[in-house]
């Protein structure tokens, strides 16, 4: 089962695993948790997933316990993205799972 947001979908791990985040450093208990993206990486662009202030730019989601922002101007890249957690053996980490992405790379966390 998913968190639904309007912008990004988080599953439970993920959301486990930003709270675990958010408790185990205070200073991030005052800020919200930013997605977006950024020109860079292998295949084009790359994700912005960081703790930060909000700008006058930015769309808030309230979600299970933990407040995200968005860049208006980048929500349309990230329309659907589901954010989840692993924690296996070979991969250990945030996944993004982006329906908008035409490609990606080996890493998970560029696309195009």
């Amino acid at each position: 089962m998913n968190t639904q947001g309007n912008i990004v979908k988080f599953t439970p791990n993920a959301i486990i695993q930003i709270k675990r985040l958010i408790a185990n450093e205070p200073k991030n208990a005052h800020k919200f948790l930013r997605l977006g993206t950024k020109n860079g990486g292998c295949a084009g662009f790359s994700y912005i997933f960081e703790f930060d202030d909000k700008r006058d730019s930015d769309i808030i989601e309230q979600l299970d316990g933990f407040s995200m922002i968005v860049d208006m101007s980048q929500a349309s890249m990230i329309l659907n993205l589901e954010v989840d957690y692993e924690s296996g053996l070979n991969n250990r980490g945030f996944i993004f799972n982006n329906p908008n992405a035409k490609s990606t790379c080996g890493c998970g966390t560029s696309f195009s």
